[in-house]
């Protein structure tokens, strides 16, 4: 889930919101209206749901859990590693998702991590950022969360690089991987809570913490800013790499 790195990188980068208006927000009066709509679905369903997974779940096994799907959607930062030219970085990422798969027992044990090779966090959307593609407009979409237009077509793009899109067996299994996907990764924000409890205006903060991390992960945290100095997002990174897909999907979570 992206939010859990998006407001720790804003707490310790200090940002700021930003004005209620944005001019990347066109659609904000149906964007908020959709925005309440996830909120009272996180309120009634899946907080509780996360919750009682924390509870129940002990710590190495959620961890397990967390690898398992970091692993099991490593295709889509990989394929994205080479068409962004990062060639070095591709065949690091690949050796990793072997590595993972076979000596970390299906990716429950992230072998790889121990032996120094960092994991990393690519998409469509920030691959079309890198070839030039606009942003376009920011988006709150039902169930899916913050997203953008070239994010939204970026994510329909990465849909068929997860083993889960050519899932052919029972549709209960499918349906049960999804919702312990979304369920760990909510969990994860659990700690994150109170923070969004604190602003004035969650919905902006959503907004712009997903606008600024966007806009540095397209420039692997050195974007650059109007003043032409590079502003250095290094710490976008670091969480990245403590969670590189389950905040890809926190496009599945919204708060109150």
């Amino acid at each position: 889930m992206r939010l859990a790195i998006i407001i720790l990188v804003l707490v310790v980068s200090g940002c700021a919101h930003t004005p209620s208006y944005d001019p990347a927000d066109p659609l904000e009066p149906v964007n908020r209206g959709i925005y309440k709509f996830n909120s009272v679905a996180d309120k009634y369903v899946l907080r509780p749901a996360a919750v009682g997974y924390e509870f129940i779940v002990p710590g190495f096994a959620r961890t397990g859990v967390n690898n398992f799907f970091a692993n099991l959607f490593y295709p889509v930062t990989i394929l994205n590693q080479f068409l962004q030219g990062k060639v070095g970085d591709g065949f690091a990422d690949l050796g990793r998702l072997v590595i993972n798969t076979t000596l970390g027992i299906g990716g429950l044990i992230d072998v790889a991590g121990y032996w120094g090779l960092p994991r990393h966090h690519e998409d469509f959307g920030q691959t079309f950022g890198k070839w030039g593609v606009g942003q376009g407009w920011y988006l709150m979409l039902p169930l899916l969360g913050p997203s953008s237009n070239r994010d939204f077509v970026g994510m329909v793009a990465d849909a068929p690089l997860s083993p889960l899109y050519h899932y052919e067996g029972s549709s209960e299994v499918l349906l049960g991987l999804s919702a312990l996907d979304a369920v760990q990764s909510r969990a994860q924000l659990l700690a994150a809570d109170k923070l969004l409890e604190d602003q004035l205006d969650v919905y902006v903060f959503i907004r712009s913490a997903y606008l600024q991390r966007r806009w540095a992960s397209i420039h692997d945290g050195k974007p650059p800013s109007e003043d032409g100095k590079d502003d250095d997002f290094a710490d976008f990174e670091q969480f990245d790499d403590a969670q590189p897909e389950a905040f890809e999907s926190f496009d599945n979570v919204e708060f109150e």
